[in-house]
Formats: structure tokens, C-alpha cells, sequence
């Protein structure tokens, strides 16, 4: 009843009966009007219009509300702005001079933010297009497309402008964008011209190696393909990893195929002239490795410096055939190996003086125990060895540390393998 009387003093305030007739009082610049027809009685009409301003006014509220609590307040204006011209036309009485300032307060406050707005999206907008043209010095084409995506993408995402300037920054971001991909595609037709003309000079490289890979003039082939290699080696361009392969297989077969036939040349050849000299060398190293044998019963400095002078010996001798080669290698160097080991061990004996008043079987067996010390050094470097091998890629390009790994686990198994030699000689000495 309270809010009843409330409404019903608040339309007398702004309206106002005349005759059967209900009339809105002037407010700013309007004049009054006429907002109804009285239906059942004078007051049930005024509270009738009196809660269509009630009506009114909460949209107005609920507008208000929904531009303080949103960060896009651009999005209302158009909002604000057609509730402020109902203002002069809807059929109500309240305080509509009220709700007009309001939505005005509202509307310049619009205008301000989406100003400010429009400033910060015209410096946005300016820092693409920057970093758009920027893009033109691009040397990795493939990032730089990325990242002309991404910058696309910003660009949709900012907002508008001032309508004045719209046209041009469009203009000037597409302008750019274009540029970029003129500039790409005629880098693309460049590369594919060079990879055509590497390609070319590949092919007649091969064409060249394939008419001499059955030549019998060996010597001077063999120049010759040497320079095609260094020529191979020049081409400039850059082809697809599937073509550079097919082409250089086929390169290379060419080039094995000639020598391969080369060394069977050279080795037919050799084989002429070894077959009189590798019984006599063959006679030379067993005696090289006799005197290697021996020399453990010589003073150690003796034995030592005379390995040395075995070793340089045996360098000078010439080839042995088949697998008499091998055999006698290793025992020679096995041989070897049992006199540096030795003199190593002795070396790290004189080292302790505690060592040196020490019985005679004590001595042998403090040898056997720095012998078996050493042996646990020895196959700790070589499972790190081992490791290193296991972890090693396949590639080509590793092949020579490959090799260099393997050589050095086979030296460790060598050393291993002389050192329990040793072990065992100098049990039996202790037996004896």
C-alpha cells in the first residue's frame, strides 16, 4: 500500500488529468504531452503509467549495470543511445529528466572509453603492419610464414579503428602481407632454378663417371675421377634429401665400380711379386718373435729397450700370406705386450720401499695382487668403452670414433689377457 501511495505521488508529480485524459508535464526542452486515456478512474490511470515508468526505468538500471561490469563497454552505446530517445516518446510518468542525464553520463563515458580504445587499437594495428613488413628480410621463409599467421590472426582480433583511418590500415596490412608472399614465391622459383641447375650438374657428373667406370687405363682414370669427385664436391644448390641420395648413390656406384676393379688390379699385381718374398719374411718374424719370447728371461731394462728395437724390426719385414699373417702377429705382440707390462709393474713395485723387505713369496704375491688391481682398472675403461660403443648411432658419419672405440676395447682385452698371463707365470714361480 506504502509503494502504491509512493507511485501515485510520484505521478502527480510529473503528470497530471485533464479531463479524461492523462498528460505527462514538460521536462527539459519538451513540451507536455499526452500519455494515455483515462479507463477506470483518475488515480488507477496515473498509477498505471506511473508503473510503466518503473518498467522504463528498469531497463535503464539494468543497462547501466551491465556497462560497469563489462570490459567491451563499446558494445552498449547503441543501447544507451535508443533508450535515450524513448525517452521523448514513451508513454509513462516519472522522473524521466533523470534517466535522460544518466544515459547521457553513460554515453559520454562510452564515447571516452571506446576513444581511448581506438588509440590503443590504431598503435596495435600499426605494430603488425611494422612487423609485417619486417618479415620482407626474412631468411627462414617457413618461420616467417608462422608467424605471418600469427600476426593475421592479432590483426582480427583487434579492435576497430576511427572509421577515417580504417580504410588505409587495411589497405596498408594487406599491401604488406602480399608483399611477403610476392617476395617468397620468387625466393621459392630461385630455389628451384638453382636445385634444377645442381641437379643438372649432377647427372652429367654421373653420365661422366659411368663412361669410365670399365676403363682399363687405371692410372689416368683414376685422376680423372678424382676430379669429378672435387667437381661433385663444388656444385652449389640445395636438393631434396630423397634426390641428393639417389643421385649420389648412383654417383658413387660408378666410382666403386672402378675401383673396386682397381684393386683387384693392384692386388694381382702385388700378388706377382709376393709370392717370392713372403716365405722369407715369414721365416724373419718367427725369429722376431722367438727373440720376443725370451726376452722375459733378460734384465728388464734390457728387455725393454731390445722389444722396442723388435717392434721397429718388424715394421721393416714385408708381408706374410693368409692366416699365418694373423697368427704370427699375435704372438709376437702378445709377446711384446708381457715385457712392457712387466717392466710397467715392476716400475709401480720400486715405488713402494715398504715393498722391498718383504720375503720372496711375498713379493710375488704382492706382485699378483697389483696385477689383479690393475686387471679391475683395466675392465672398468673398458665397460666404459663398451658403453660408449652401445650408445653410438649408426650414421655413417661415426664410423672412424667406431673404429676407434673398437680398437681400443680389443687393446683392454689384449692387456687383460697379458696381465693374467703374467699372473699365471708368476704363480709358477712361486710353486717352483
Amino acid at each position: 500500500m506504502e509503494q502504491q501511495d509512493h507511485l501515485l505521488a510520484e505521478a502527480r508529480r510529473y503528470g497530471y488529468i485533464e479531463g479524461d485524459e492523462v498528460w505527462l508535464k514538460s521536462f527539459m526542452n519538451l513540451p507536455a504531452r499526452k500519455v494515455g486515456q483515462v479507463k477506470e478512474s483518475a488515480d488507477a490511470s496515473l498509477l498505471y503509467f506511473a508503473n510503466r515508468f518503473e518498467l522504463f526505468r528498469g531497463k535503464v538500471e539494468d543497462l547501466l549495470q551491465k556497462i560497469e561490469e563489462s570490459e567491451n563497454k563499446g558494445s552498449f552505446l547503441m543501447k544507451a543511445l535508443h533508450l535515450k530517445e524513448q525517452v521523448a516518446s514513451y508513454d509513462a510518468l516519472g522522473d524521466f529528466e533523470s534517466l535522460h542525464r544518466r544515459l547521457t553520463e553513460a554515453e559520454e563515458a562510452i564515447k571516452v572509453t571506446v576513444a581511448r580504445n581506438r588509440e590503443k587499437n590504431l598503435a596495435t594495428k600499426i605494430s603488425l603492419i611494422q612487423q609485417v613488413e619486417a618479415l620482407h628480410n626474412a631468411l627462414d621463409w617457413a618461420t616467417a610464414g608462422d608467424e605471418l599467421q600469427e600476426l593475421r590472426q592479432a590483426w582480427i582480433k583487434t579492435g576497430p579503428v576511427d572509421k577515417q583511418l580504417t580504410d588505409e590500415l587495411e589497405n596498408r596490412f594487406r599491401v604488406a602481407a602480399d608483399e611477403f608472399f610476392v617476395r617468397r614465391k620468387a625466393f621459392q622459383n630461385e630455389k628451384k632454378a638453382m636445385t634444377n641447375r645442381a641437379a643438372d650438374q649432377f647427372r652429367s657428373l654421373i653420365r661422366q663417371s659411368e663412361a669410365l667406370q670399365d676403363s682399363t687405363d687405371f692410372e689416368g682414370t683414376t685422376a680423372k675421377l678424382k676430379k669429378l669427385q672435387q667437381d661433385w664436391k663444388e656444385v652449389g644448390g640445395s636438393l631434396p634429401r630423397k634426390q641428393a641420395n639417389d643421385l649420389w648413390t648412383q654417383f658413387r656406384a660408378a666410382h666403386n665400380h672402378f675401383f673396386e676393379r682397381l684393386k683387384v688390379h693392384i692386388e694381382s699385381k702385388r700378388n706377382e711379386t709376393r709370392e717370392s718374398s713372403t716365405d722369407d719374411n715369414l721365416t724373419r718374424k718367427r725369429a722376431l718373435v722367438a727373440e720376443a719370447i725370451e726376452l722375459l728371461n733378460r734384465p728388464m731394462s734390457e728387455a725393454v729397450a731390445r722389444a722396442k728395437e723388435l717392434q721397429a724390426a718388424w715394421k721393416k719385414v714385408g708381408p706374410v700370406r693368409g692366416p699365418e699373417s694373423d697368427r704370427v702377429w699375435e704372438q709376437f705382440i702378445l709377446a711384446c705386450d708381457r715385457v712392457f707390462e712387466l717392466s710397467a709393474l715392476e716400475h709401480y713395485i720400486r715405488k713402494r720401499p715398504e715393498n722391498a723387505t718383504a720375503k720372496p713369496d711375498e713379493q710375488v704375491n704382492m706382485r699378483v695382487q697389483a696385477l689383479r688391481d690393475f686387471i679391475k682398472y683395466d675392465q672398468q675403461e673398458q665397460l666404459t668403452l663398451e658403453e660408449n660403443l652401445g650408445k653410438l648411432s649408426s650414421a655413417p658419419a661415426n664410423d672412424a670414433f667406431r673404429q676407434m672405440l673398437q680398437g681400443k676395447i680389443r687393446a683392454f682385452e689384449r692387456k687383460i689377457r697379458t696381465k693374467n698371463d703374467l699372473i699365471e707365470m708368476l704363480r709358477q714361480r712361486l710353486v717352483a
